[in-house]
């Protein structure tokens, strides 16, 4: 199996005047390859977040990945598909449309997490109807965010953390009137409406979770209402997880209800998928590409940051010839020493 720094060495040896850039012309062929081993549709969503220091919005779910869908549903004719999931989340909004859009075209959809799907990504993970992980593959809370421009900047905080700070500022003025005075600042920060769209935006969050797990992750099982409950609601419990940010291995997620395939079991399958993973995020690395959305078809939607590379769509290629960062290490994928259970 290449390893990625095995495919790093095979893009610099494509480094030379092509038709389509080497980290695009590298990751067609392994889509094309998983397609051919599968036989079933494919698509790659995949943000640059884990490689690319950058915090723009653009590396997050957004409602202008609906465009990226469109052009990359063109050309697929299946039922069933496979979805790569790489990305930090974004809106429940978008990821909703995403999801409509996403089922509207197919039967079966099987997602791959070869890293991580986190806040929405993980919401997304409960309309597949399997879901395929690794031992390097992790989820994340569903716990809403909210953005709130305080004094001290714009900052992203729980929705769940400003229900239950204002909670303590009621009950801390109640016992002693004299705390208004160093609550106030604090409150001041509450517009018109905040609690209630905190409220709102954790109810969204949970509803999206469970009907897809229960329409999806849970078809056919004869307990999929109370399994869908008890998977959303534990997802976006802020107090059991204590950071948006948390990362859940896949055996977490079992625990918490996620019915999960371990990608080790199909040692093929396994290689194409991280072989698709790596190539590419040395793209995002090594050309500052903020989002790529592809099918097996090479037909792609690729998003650029003002890093580097430009938006477009198509067979755009977007390799800007600048310096170099050092890559980082990709995730682990040492083979489990002989005798061992590989999901240990």
């Amino acid at each position: 199996m290449p390893h990625w720094g095995d495919v790093l060495e095979e893009l610099r040896d494509r480094q030379r005047p092509v038709e389509d850039h080497p980290h695009d012309s590298l990751r067609r062929e392994y889509l094309s390859d998983l397609h051919d081993h599968t036989n079933r549709d494919v698509i790659l969503y995949s943000s640059g977040w884990t490689h690319l220091n950058d915090p723009s919005a653009q590396l997050s779910i957004s409602d202008s990945d609906l465009h990226g869908l469109m052009q990359v549903f063109y050309g697929l004719d299946g039922s069933e598909l496979d979805l790569i999931l790489h990305s930090p989340g974004g809106t429940p909004t978008a990821a909703e449309s995403l999801v409509d859009y996403l089922r509207s075209k197919f039967d079966h959809i099987r997602v791959f997490v070869p890293h991580a799907a986190m806040s929405a990504a993980t919401m997304m993970c409960c309309a597949a109807d399997e879901l395929v992980m690794g031992r390097h593959s992790f989820l994340g809370p569903i716990d809403p965010q909210v953005t709130l421009d305080t004094p001290t900047g714009v900052r992203s905080v729980p929705a769940k953390a400003i229900l239950q700070q204002f909670e303590q500022a009621k009950e801390e003025i109640e016992d002693d009137e004299d705390n208004l005075a160093q609550w106030t600042p604090i409150l001041r920060q509450y517009g018109p409406g905040l609690l209630v769209e905190c409220k709102q935006a954790i109810n969204l969050s949970q509803e999206l979770a469970r009907d897809w797990a229960q329409k999806y992750m849970f078809s056919g099982d004869p307990d999929a209402a109370a399994k869908a409950d008890e998977i959303s609601q534990t997802l976006s419990d802020f107090d059991l997880f204590k950071s948006h940010g948390r990362h859940l291995n896949r055996e977490k997620a079992r625990n918490y209800g996620f019915e999960v395939t371990d990608l080790e079991d199909d040692q093929k399958l396994q290689d194409l998928v991280l072989s698709v993973y790596h190539s590419t995020t040395l793209g995002h690395v090594q050309t500052g590409v903020a989002k790529i959305i592809e099918n097996h078809n090479g037909n792609a939607y690729i998003q650029g940051t003002d890093r580097g590379g430009s938006q477009g769509e198509g067979n755009n290629n977007l390799w800007t010839p600048r310096h170099q960062p050092v890559p980082p290490s990709g995730p682990p994928q040492d083979e489990p020493p002989e005798g061992e259970d590989p999901a240990s």
